[in-house]
């Protein structure tokens, strides 16, 4: 059976396409490199650069593949800003994935690994669980829980199976260090390799759960070939929440290998985002149960991982984009004035 990866020149696209190929499968990956990079496709002979807003190139490339499981990893992956690029929410994550499930339902889908997102709870009582009725807070967040539904619905319809996964604040090696927008850790390291400090938006005492990646990519392959996670929801991710105040210091003392941070160096406060959750965790009962779902790798031993090769790669340049859909008073400062 073909197996196809989106997203596959991503962060998780990558380690999850990856993965599948050392256990022998035979599996493809797009991606239009809008947010992944090259250098992390491990075979090319496999890769196709492909834009899934375009319909009927998606739709081409799908019933000539015919892939009997695909992993939806593309998205437009920026939560924060989604309230001022709602364009962009909207296409790439909704009609992009309507135009890729409409004809794999075509051509032959069996499975659907879906990867949606905790934003779906919103502000709900933490720890959020899989039975919670979505809530969102932001554009991104509905975009996530439309096509949750939506994969609900055609699969009633046509027969095919699903798993929808929500993994939340994965950080690690491959991940975007350019994005000004999202990745709060790769912005922080970033920052510091050139020298400048960092931002925190509000206060600092907003918490996540940060979940290392090589703790969520063996229960997502998992979900592909479980019959026990037919049509169920998984929160993926680490049990332990830290405060952005808490992952700033561990950034820090990483960073600089425990010796006294530089002044110029130290975070600077900014106001908070508009529409910021607080408080952001999630219950992992039912992966730990079902998936054998255990995340073992602390943020202290992670965030030393990611900062070894981050400083391999080296100093990132901040992608901006040319303009936002929609301006406000309250749109960050450090994006309007790109001080990131």
């Amino acid at each position: 059976m073909k197996i196809l990866v989106t997203g596959s020149a991503g962060f998780i696209g990558s380690y999850v396409f990856e993965a599948l190929e050392k256990a022998g499968h035979e599996v493809y990956g797009l991606d239009d490199l809008s947010g992944g990079y090259l250098r992390n496709v491990t075979n090319k002979r496999r890769f196709t650069k492909l834009d899934l807003r375009d319909r009927a190139k998606t739709a081409t490339y799908i019933k000539r593949l015919q892939p009997g499981i695909i992993f939806h990893l593309a998205a437009d992956a920026t939560e924060g800003r989604s309230q001022f690029t709602p364009f962009s929410a909207v296409e790439r994550n909704i009609n992009a994935y309507i135009n890729l499930l409409v004809p794999a339902i075509k051509y032959g889908l069996q499975r659907m690994i879906l990867t949606s997102s905790m934003s779906v709870y919103g502000k709900q009582q933490v720890p959020f669980k899989e039975s919670m009725i979505p809530q969102p807070e932001d554009i991104y967040g509905i975009s996530k829980a439309a096509i949750e539904q939506q994969t609900q619905i055609m699969s009633k319809v046509f027969g095919f199976s699903y798993v929808i996964i929500r993994p939340h604040n994965v950080y690690g090696p491959r991940q975007n260090l350019g994005d000004p927008y999202r990745n709060v850790i790769g912005i922080f390291i970033n920052r510091l390799m050139q020298g400048k400090p960092f931002y925190i938006y509000g206060d600092g005492i907003q918490e996540r759960a940060f979940s290392y990646i090589d703790d969520v990519i063996e229960p997502m392959i998992t979900a592909a070939f479980s019959p026990k996670a037919d049509g169920k929801i998984f929160n993926l991710g680490s049990d332990t929440p830290v405060s952005l105040k808490e992952l700033s210091d561990v950034v820090l003392e990483e960073f600089f290998e425990g010796k006294p941070v530089p002044t110029s160096l130290k975070p600077i406060h900014v106001p908070d985002r508009p529409q910021e959750v607080k408080y952001a965790y999630s219950d992992h009962t039912q992966a730990k149960k079902i998936l054998k779902f255990k995340a073992t790798i602390d943020i202290r031993e992670g965030m030393k991982s990611m900062v070894a090769w981050a400083k391999q790669l080296g100093p990132q340049k901040f992608t901006y984009l040319d303009e936002m859909d929609l301006d406000h008073p309250d749109t960050p400062k450090t994006w309007k004035e790109q001080l990131i």
